[in-house]
C-alpha cells in the first residue's frame, strides 16, 4: 500500500510539473529557435539554459514567461552582461542574460544606482512588491552584453530555494519542433593505466567514423584489448529550422545488452558544473577544442545526473567480441545508436608509470622543491597522479620556470602554488605569477609574503612570474563624431595584468561609461538631466591589476 502510494505522488508531482511547464511563455513575439540549449559542452562549464535566436539582431522586446517580480539585477562587462532575474509563484526563477538595456523604469533605477555607486558594474536585489510583472509584460530589450559572441537570450529556469538549475526546454517543447537526432562522430578508447592496453599500447586511441553520405559508416581500425579500459564518445545534436549543433541531452552505454553507463542532462546544481572537466576528455578539449563525453567516471567526478555500474569500466578478459552500444537521445526522444566492436584478445598490459610523487584525489597533497611551494586540497583532482615537476631556471627572470605535471590535467577546486622571487625588489606589487602555454602568456597574479608570490591555479602547466610595469593603452575612437552622436567611445587595453578599474568624470563629477569587456570599449552617452551645455573637460582613468596607471583628457563644447 505504501509503494501504491508513493507511486501516485510521483505521478501527481509529475503531472503538475507537466502542468506548470506548458505555462510559460514564449519570450518573444515571434517563433522560438535555439542557439544553444541546457547541458551543452562549453570551457569549464555545462550550458545553464537555453539560448533564443534574436533573428539575428539586438532590440528585440523581452517579455517576462509568467507572473512574478524583478528579485535582483547585475550589470557586468562579463559573464551574462546585463542581467534580468525573476522570481514566479511555484518556486521557479527565470534569468534573462546578455540584455541590451532593461525597460525603462527598471533602466531608470538602475542608472540611479550606478550614479549613487559610482560603478559600471553592480548587483541590486529587490523585495518582492518593489518591482512587480504580469505575464508577457515586456521587461527588458534582448542584446550582446558581456561575454556573448553574438546578439541572443540567454534563458534559465532554477528552483528559487535551492538554486537547482533545470532544463528550460521541458517548458517549451510543444513551441520548439525538433525530429532530428544526434549524429555520433567518433570515440575515444582509454587503456587504464597498469590494468589495460589498446592494440598493444597504453596511450589512449581515437577512433572516427567516416562520412559516407550522410551517415557514419564502420571505421577502419579494429580495437583490440585486454584487461580494463574505459570509452569516451564525440556526438552533438541538431535541431529542425537551424545549422547550429547542441549538447545531446542522454547519452547511455551497454555491454553485450548490459547496461553500465547512462547520464540524463536535465539539472544540476551550479556547484557541480565544473565537473565537465572530468566528464568530457579535458586534454582533447583544450589542446584541440574537441569534445569527447566520457561513459567512465573518474573517482573525484560527483555529477548526480549521472548512473553506473563499475564506474562505467568495461572488464576485457575473454578471447571473443565486445559489443559496445551507444544510445543517445534528445529531449523529444530522437535517437542515434551505434554498436562498437571491441575484440578481446591477450595483451600484455604494461606497468603504470610511477615516476614522480603519488598524489591521492581524494586527500589533500603537498608538494616543495627549490623556489616552490604547490598545496592541492581534497578533491582538488579527479583521479590519483603520480606528480612530475621540473624547473627551467633562468638567472635573468623574476623566477624560474616551474612545470606541474601536465597540462592536460584539470583541477576541480583552486590549488594554492607559491613561487619565490629571485632577488626582492623594489615595486614588489607589480610581480606576478603567469601561466605560459603554446607561447601565450595568462596573468594569473598573487600576493606578496616575505619574498614569495603566492596565488590561486585551477590547471597544471608551466608558472613562473613576471613584472608588469607598462600602464594600459587608452585610444581615442572617432572623436570627431562624439558631439554629434552625443557619445564618447573610448577604447582601453592593458599588456599583460589585465584592466582592473576604469573612472570617468566630467568637471570633476563622476560619469558612467559603460565597459564591453568583449571590444575593449567603455561608452558614455550624454546625460542631459546631468550636463549641460557649455565648455566641459573629460578625465578618464585606468589602473590595471598591478596599479599602473594611465589617464586620458579631452575638452569639449556641447
Amino acid at each position: 500500500m505504501c509503494k501504491y502510494n508513493y507511486l501516485i505522488l510521483c505521478l501527481l508531482l509529475f503531472a503538475i510539473k507537466t502542468l506548470h511547464a506548458q505555462e510559460l511563455q514564449n519570450p518573444f513575439g515571434f517563433p522560438a529557435l535555439l542557439s544553444g540549449n541546457f547541458g551543452e559542452l562549453r570551457s569549464d562549464h555545462f550550458h545553464a539554459g537555453l539560448d533564443f535566436k534574436t533573428q539575428g539582431v539586438e532590440g528585440k522586446p523581452v517579455h517576462a514567461v509568467e507572473d512574478g517580480y524583478v528579485v535582483r539585477i547585475v550589470v557586468s562587462p562579463w559573464g551574462y552582461g546585463k542581467a534580468l532575474y525573476l522570481n514566479h509563484p511555484g518556486g521557479i526563477t527565470t534569468v534573462y542574460g546578455h540584455l541590451q538595456q532593461f525597460a525603462d523604469r527598471l533602466a531608470v533605477y538602475v542608472k540611479e544606482q550606478q550614479y549613487a555607486q559610482e560603478s559600471f558594474s553592480i548587483d541590486l536585489t529587490f523585495p518582492p512588491e518593489q518591482f512587480p510583472v504580469r505575464k508577457g509584460q515586456p521587461v527588458a530589450l534582448a542584446g550582446n552584453s558581456g561575454s556573448s559572441a553574438g546578439p541572443h537570450l540567454h534563458f534559465e529556469v532554477r528552483n528559487t530555494e535551492t538554486g537547482i538549475l533545470y532544463d528550460p526546454l521541458e517548458y517549451y517543447k510543444d513551441q520548439i519542433k525538433d525530429s532530428r537526432p544526434p549524429k555520433i562522430e567518433g570515440f575515444m578508447v582509454y587503456p587504464i593505466e597498469g590494468l589495460g592496453v589498446v592494440n598493444g599500447k597504453k596511450q589512449k586511441k581515437e577512433i572516427k567514423l567516416p562520412v559516407t553520405g550522410n551517415s557514419r559508416q564502420t571505421p577502419g581500425d579494429t580495437i583490440e584489448a585486454w584487461g580494463e579500459i574505459g570509452l569516451a564518445v564525440k556526438a552533438y545534436d541538431y535541431m529542425n529550422g537551424t545549422s547550429n549543433i547542441y549538447g545531446v541531452r542522454r547519452l547511455a552505454m551497454a555491454i553485450d545488452s548490459q547496461a553500465v553507463f547512462s547520464s540524463n542532462i536535465d539539472r544540476f546544481s551550479p556547484g557541480e558544473s565544473r565537473y565537465i572537466n572530468s566528464f568530457i576528455d579535458y586534454e582533447a578539449w583544450k589542446e584541440r577544442r574537441t569534445f569527447y563525453m566520457k561513459t567512465f567516471m573518474e573517482p573525484g567526478n560527483q555529477l548526480s545526473f549521472i548512473q553506473s555500474i563499475g564506474r562505467g569500466i568495461i572488464r576485457i578478459n575473454e578471447e571473443r567480441t565486445y559489443r559496445i552500444t551507444f544510445r543517445l537521445r534528445d529531449i523529444y526522444g530522437n535517437l542515434a545508436q551505434y554498436t562498437l566492436p571491441v575484440k578481446g584478445k591477450k595483451q600484455l598490459i604494461p606497468a603504470p608509470d610511477t615516476e614522480g610523487e603519488y598524489f591521492h584525489w581524494k586527500s589533500g597533497n603537498r608538494f616543495g622543491a627549490k623556489g616552490i611551494r604547490l598545496f592541492l586540497p581534497a578533491g582538488c583532482l579527479y583521479d590519483d597522479i603520480y606528480f612530475r615537476y621540473a624547473a627551467d631556471e633562468n638567472p635573468a627572470g623574476a623566477a624560474a620556470t616551474h612545470t606541474l605535471h601536465k597540462p592536460g590535467i584539470a583541477l576541480h577546486k583552486e590549488a594554492q602554488l607559491a613561487l619565490r622571487l629571485q632577488d626582492t625588489p623594489a615595486g614588489k606589487q607589480k610581480y606576478g605569477i603567469v601561466r605560459t602555454h603554446n607561447k601565450r602568456t595568462a596573468w594569473i597574479g598573487g600576493t606578496y609574503r616575505n619574498g614569495w608570490i603566492e596565488a590561486g591555479i585551477r590547471e597544471f602547466g608551466d608558472y613562473t612570474i613576471m613584472q608588469d610595469t607598462r600602464p594600459p593603452l587608452i585610444t581615442a575612437v572617432n572623436p570627431s563624431s562624439w558631439i554629434s552622436s552625443r557619445r564618447i567611445t573610448l577604447r582601453i587595453s592593458d599588456n599583460l595584468s589585465g584592466i582592473q578599474t576604469f573612472r570617468g568624470e566630467i568637471d570633476g563629477q563622476f560619469v558612467l561609461f559603460e565597459f564591453d569587456g568583449k571590444k575593449n570599449l567603455v561608452t558614455y552617452r550624454f546625460d542631459t538631466t546631468r550636463l549641460t551645455r557649455g565648455n566641459h573637460k573629460l578625465i578618464f582613468t585606468v589602473a590595471d591589476a598591478c596599479g599602473n596607471r594611465a589617464e586620458y583628457n579631452h575638452a569639449f563644447i556641447w
